[in-house]
């Protein structure tokens, strides 16, 4: 019972640093990446759908992407939804294929970048310090209904505790290699 416990806090954590490193890709750099657009949806016969899906996005060099569309109708639909994302992108049309240059960044706008990546990592400490308290919240449950004992009790919470410093540890990494990541010109 305290394992099944600690596999579904360690699990819930998991996901919580995956969640992370996923927000944190939607933060740009200067330098080009084809997950940049990968929150930006295109109206596609009416439904809204990811960029990825309608279109093929590559890197052409370190600061250009090249996005084409999988329909010759579906450029004009996927420019505009490039410019209405909020990047803050310009895309430049050229028959069938869509090139998307990033601008670089200015050293205020990477200090802007490094404090929201610093308010989402502490998002993902705060979520997992809710899962660690939920996992001890039902170590307590089991206690009182006399399914395991207080010692018992005390070395699952030690267990949990374990593994809540260790995925804050790899809340702390993911957010260091990203302000490295921002900070490089």
């Amino acid at each position: 019972m305290i394992d099944d416990i600690k596999k579904d806090a360690a699990a819930r954590m998991g996901k919580t640093v995956e969640a992370l490193g996923l927000e944190l890709a939607k933060i740009r750099t200067g330098r080009a990446h084809p997950s940049l657009l990968d929150h930006v949806m295109v109206s596609y016969y009416g439904t809204d759908m990811p960029i990825k899906q309608v279109a093929n996005v590559t890197v052409e060099d370190a600061r250009t992407l090249a996005i084409t569309p999988w329909e010759r109708n579906m450029v004009q639909a996927v420019e505009k939804a490039i410019m209405q994302s909020d990047l803050g992108l310009n895309p430049n049309t050229a028959g069938t294929v869509i090139r998307v240059p990033m601008p670089a960044l200015t050293e205020e706008r990477r200090r802007d970048l490094i404090k929201v990546a610093r308010s989402e990592a502490e998002q993902a400490r705060v979520a997992v310090r809710n899962i660690r308290r939920d996992a001890n919240g039902g170590l307590k449950d089991l206690v009182k209904e006399k399914m395991i004992s207080e010692d018992d009790e005390r070395r699952g919470q030690e267990g949990i505790q374990k593994l809540t410093d260790q995925y804050v540890k790899e809340v702390d990494q993911v957010l260091e290699h990203k302000e490295s990541d921002l900070m490089a010109i």
